[in-house]
């Protein structure tokens, strides 16, 4: 895949985290004080998952091209275990 096209993909799946936080909060706020902390403590995880997302985002925009052609296959793996990160922070109160 291309560095244009994977830069997409990758601000296409932190728009979608983005979305699922929101949604997240919105149940934060309905629920009780106890529940309430245990959405807070997910929220902090996917949050965190998604600011490393979005670090990741910068370093592989920021790339030569030369650069994105030797760091691609580290540059997915360290996606695919953000992506699980966030993937399991979310999973784990629905």
């Amino acid at each position: 895949m291309d560095r244009d096209a994977y830069v997409e993909k990758m601000k296409a799946q932190i728009e979608e985290w983005n979305a699922e936080i929101d949604k997240f909060q919105a149940k934060a706020k309905a629920a009780n004080a106890d529940a309430k902390m245990k959405y807070e403590e997910q929220i902090q995880e996917m949050r965190a998952q998604r600011d490393k997302a979005e670090e990741k985002l910068r370093e592989t925009r920021d790339a030569s091209e030369k650069a994105w052609d030797d760091m691609q296959k580290s540059m997915t793996a360290a996606w695919d275990s953000i992506s699980d990160g966030f993937r399991n922070a979310m999973k784990r109160f629905q």
